[in-house]
């Protein structure tokens, strides 16, 4: 099997598996236990708060363990609207951000929250002009994600943060599937949103780091183990694995990422098209359509190749992706999109050749 889903999830590096382990088979205390194997399994937590934390190139603020960057986009967007709701009912958002996002702020909407999707270009960025009119003294929260998962495009961040910070807004940054890749604007953000299982770390972990002042209620209630704000028993494993896959980011080569990138065009004729720009983009996303093409079919016959059809996320939903809806395809256009991710572990001969079979495999289809 040649794995090329690299957005959906990536390859457990095994570094991060060896960290686990221990956790998993011997030590097995509670890190919110006061006795000692308790605060052996707490100052594992400690350490990979502090390798996540120095991935992200965080100097202040506070790094609170997830369930996963659902759970960090949630409680960033819905607590902050709590917390400042009665001066401030605005929620603003992107019309290309990931479910997680927009299903938050339409459950926000539901309970009275004044909710603006701006929409996008063709290039997959925000509509600036609407972004100006929307971001006002109203807004409680801009939620935008760093690096699209379905075609790669990265938005202006910092620029939308000015408009936020302007406004007296908290700035949200989904870097999901940008962490570890491209440079994180971390000065303009009040909250950022990462996940283990996108950086070569365990399913089931993630993290919500929060600037000092702009912590938002909680919205899991319990015993309140992470600073209070946080209900929720953490798993020493889990966040080894988490903090020991963020450390070996600053190993990756990313100019290998290019290359796969320019590589796997190489094999795709001129009848294919290039779903979003080519820049601004992180490259390890290739997000292609073939007019007519059968996706279905073309998986079917491409079974000992892992690629998307679209959004994992939303796979089964019997829906097109709203990613490509809102960058202007049609139907029959979206259905006839596949997405190809790569990185760390991916070569280029195995990228190539499975490039080949899956364009040997939709030419079929005419």
């Amino acid at each position: 099997m040649t794995y090329l889903d690299y957005q959906a999830t990536t390859p457990l590096a095994p570094e991060a598996f060896a960290a686990m382990v221990p956790w998993l088979r011997d030590q097995h205390a509670n890190p919110h236990s006061p006795h000692r194997e308790g605060r052996r399994a707490k100052a594992a937590v400690e350490v990979a708060r502090g390798q996540v934390l120095a991935a992200l190139g965080a100097k202040g603020g506070r790094l609170f363990f997830t369930s996963g960057a659902t759970e960090a986009a949630n409680w960033a967007i819905a607590g902050t609207f709590e917390r400042v709701r009665a001066s401030r009912p605005k929620v603003v958002t992107i019309a290309t951000e990931h479910a997680c996002v927009l299903d938050t702020v339409q459950a926000l909407a539901r309970r009275g929250a004044e909710v603006v999707v701006l929409p996008v270009g063709a290039d997959g960025l925000v509509d600036r002009v609407a972004a100006e009119a929307a971001i006002d003294e109203r807004t409680a929260i801009v939620a935008a994600m760093l690096v699209n998962n379905e075609i790669g495009v990265m938005q202006p961040i910092a620029w939308l943060s000015a408009l936020a910070r302007a406004a007296g807004a908290v700035m949200f940054c989904d870097a999901v599937q940008g962490f570890g890749r491209v440079a994180l604007p971390l000065e303009a953000c009040d909250m950022i949103g990462v996940s283990a299982h996108k950086v070569y770390g365990p399913k089931g972990i993630g993290a919500l780091w929060v600037r000092d002042r702009v912590e938002p209620d909680a919205i899991l209630h319990g015993g309140g183990q992470e600073g209070g704000l946080r209900s929720g028993t953490l798993s020493p494993a889990l966040c080894a694995g988490f903090g020991t896959a963020a450390a070996l980011l600053a190993r990756d080569d990313r100019a290998k990422v290019d290359a796969l990138w320019r590589a796997a065009w190489n094999v795709l004729g001129d009848d294919w098209v290039l779903n979003g720009p080519s820049d601004p983009r992180w490259r390890g996303n290739l997000n292609v359509r073939l007019p007519g093409l059968d996706v279905a079919r073309l998986m079917s016959e491409c079974r000992d190749i892992a690629f998307s059809a679209g959004s994992a996320c939303s796979s089964g939903s019997g829906r097109s992706s709203h990613v490509l809806r809102a960058i202007g395809l049609d139907e029959r256009a979206a259905r006839s999109s596949i997405r190809i991710g790569f990185g760390r572990y991916t070569t280029q001969e195995e990228l190539v050749t499975a490039m080949q079979v899956i364009d040997r495999a939709a030419r079929g289809q005419w």
